[in-house]
């Protein structure tokens, strides 16, 4: 009996629910994305039934952000005390809920209250995605757990694309479109609290090869960690990484949800697609970014795994990244023909959500009981981005009566993307 149970032991094959965890993940996060940019596909209907110039449609749009931006830090804060499971679960349900209440707005004033509520209510999932990245996955599988956490945006705002086209066609009505998404996000979240666990010992799916094989890269870790530390999160800001992080994300937000906001009203007023039209060239643009971000994540990984240095794996990568995408969208403004344009538009996105190895940078330079702060401060720092971005382009437009500063703007941010993303010390944690 006893050698069957050994040779059993001996045959066992490593669970994979880290894996798992992390594609139900880039699942959410599409969610959380086709929730976002479904106000950007309906906007064309809304701005004409509410009657609201560009600037208004601008300030609408990014209204999603000013609450988004404060509550990251919080965010932040409450999964390092709550632990990920139940601030994910409960983000992701309340959502929901904000979601299905905008299809009864009657102004526009009601519309930009259920945007506060969806900003706020989504603030904690990426801190909290990080915070997994760094319980579950070791330290040669961060680059990819970071890239499908990061994945579901491309993801998202390709299907949202989509399916908010494709319910708004088919149901007749962008306010019952709404309603669909945010019943179908309530029950994502609770499928997430059935699946997800604070570590892989509370998870009934892992077997003794995963918990043995992620504790143990864990516990080196650990061992490399400062000795002495301070405890205040506050003095992570004495760092240039930290800011450094913080202003990269910024920039990479500044191009990504510039065109997440505004890129279905540029394809229509300046090359005449039509909501259809609108709908398959944004699926194509923002595919190519999440095909783009898993590469990114599988290179990062390998080229670790090989012995290459955390310096120059992620100044290499995030470098090809951001003049790759600076010089495409900055080509955006010359191009006529429309199909060239869409394919800028591709590669853009294609190497410019190489950047969601960013999310590895938590893990990187912070301490286990620090990450999700560190998570919440980086977000903070995109999401300025979030705010800012969507109300300048609404500004540049309706002034200038073209797109064309508006994307000169975007790759003065992918400049902006290249400095701080060198300057970043990827090699070692930060004593606080």
């Amino acid at each position: 009996m006893q050698t069957t149970s050994r040779a059993a032991a001996l045959t066992e094959t490593k669970s994979s629910v880290r894996w798992k965890i992390f594609l139900m993940m880039l699942f959410l996060i599409a969610i959380n994305y086709i929730d976002r940019a479904s106000l950007s596909v309906a906007m064309p209907l809304i701005a004409k039934e509410f009657d609201l110039s560009p600037t208004m449609q601008g300030l609408i749009l990014s209204g999603f952000f000013w609450t988004y931006a404060v509550m990251q830090i919080p965010g932040g804060m409450l999964a390092d005390k709550y632990k990920p499971r139940i601030v994910i679960a409960t983000a992701t349900i309340f959502w929901g809920a904000f979601q299905a209440l905008a299809a009864v707005c009657t102004s526009a004033g009601a519309l930009l209250l259920t945007r506060f509520g969806l900003g706020a209510a989504e603030a904690p999932i990426y801190p909290a995605g990080g915070k997994l990245n760094a319980i579950w996955m070791t330290q040669n599988e961060r680059g990819r757990g970071a890239t499908l956490l990061d994945g579901g945006a491309p993801l998202g705002a390709a299907l949202g694309a989509i399916i908010i086209t494709w319910l708004i066609t088919a149901l007749g009505s962008w306010r019952l479109a709404f309603v669909v998404a945010g019943v179908g996000t309530v029950l994502a979240g609770m499928w997430a609290w059935h699946y997800v666990r604070n570590s892989p010992r509370e998870h009934r799916g892992v077997n003794e090869l995963e918990a043995a094989y992620i504790e143990a890269s864990q516990a080196s870790e650990h061992r490399a960690e400062p000795v002495n530390q301070s405890g205040r999160s506050l003095d992570f800001f004495k760092y240039r990484s930290v800011w450094c992080m913080a202003i990269g994300w910024m920039c990479f937000n500044s191009v990504f949800y510039g065109l997440l906001t505004w890129m279905p009203n540029y394809l229509n007023k300046v090359h005449g697609f039509d909501i259809k039209q609108m709908g398959g060239a944004s699926f194509i643009i923002f595919f190519a970014g999440f095909i783009g971000e898993l590469i990114g994540g599988w290179i990062a990984d390998k080229w670790k795994a090989a012995g290459g240095a955390p310096n120059l794996v992620m100044r290499t990568l995030f470098g090809i990244a951001a003049v790759v995408a600076t010089v495409s969208i900055f080509s955006v403004a010359y191009v006529k023909d429309p199909v060239v344009v869409v394919a800028l538009l591709s590669s853009t996105l294609f190497f410019l959500r190489w950047c969601g190895l960013y999310w590895c940078i938590p893990s990187i330079l912070g301490t286990r009981n620090k990450v999700g702060f560190l998570g919440g401060v980086m977000n903070l720092g995109g999401n300025v981005g979030g705010i800012t971005v969507p109300i300048i382009v609404g500004l540049i437009v309706q002034y200038t009566g073209s797109y064309f500063l508006a994307l000169m703007f975007f790759a003065a941010a992918g400049v902006g993307l290249l400095i701080a993303s060198t300057a970043i010390d990827y090699e070692k944690k930060l004593p606080v």
